[in-house]
This record gives C-alpha cells, sequence and structure tokens, in this order.
C-alpha cells in the first residue's frame, strides 16, 4: 500500500473512475442489447425506440472517454443496420 498522500488520492480516484466507467459500459451493453433483442423479435417500434436510446448512450460514453469514438461509430452502424433490414423486411409484401 502506498504511504505517499499523493499516491492515496490517486488510488482513490482511480476507484471512483473505475466504478464510474464500469457502470457506464454496462449501461451501454445493454442498451445494445435491448436493439438486439427488438430486432430479433420482429417489432420494428421498439427496435427504433431501443435505438434512439443506444445510440444517445454510446453517443455520452464516446464523448466522455470510455470508449473509442470510432467504436461507438461502428456499434451505432452497425445498429442502423439491424434496424433497416427489419424495417425493409416489415415493408416487404409477403409471398
Amino acid at each position: 500500500m502506498a504511504n505517499i498522500k499523493s499516491s492515496l488520492k490517486s488510488i482513490r480516484q482511480s476507484a471512483k473512475d473505475n466504478s464510474r466507467n464500469r457502470s457506464a459500459k454496462s449501461r451501454m451493453r445493454t442498451f445494445i442489447k435491448n436493439v438486439i433483442q427488438a430486432t430479433a423479435s420482429g417489432d420494428l417500434a421498439v427496435a427504433q425506440e431501443s435505438l434512439r436510446m443506444a445510440t444517445s448512450v454510446l453517443a455520452v460514453t464516446a464523448r466522455k472517454g470510455m470508449i473509442h469514438p470510432n467504436t461507438a461509430a461502428r456499434q451505432t452502424r452497425r445498429l442502423h443496420a439491424r434496424v433497416k433490414a427489419l424495417a425493409t423486411h416489415a415493408a416487404s409484401p409477403s409471398s
């Protein structure tokens, strides 16, 4: 264990930041999972609402530096593709 005051403070700050980041990343993964589940169930309205919320959460986590901005963009793009595929499938006439 550290004995220097600045080191002790640094350890406290790291623990606090780690806890905050872990919570935010978990929240982000939950929102992503909600979009995937909504698209899997075929419910377009729920999928679009989940996508809107997930996009917002991804943007916030990227802006705060918890994930890389390109990672947020890639995940957002993939989720948009899922919802768009569901929308085009729902719009096409059944054969």
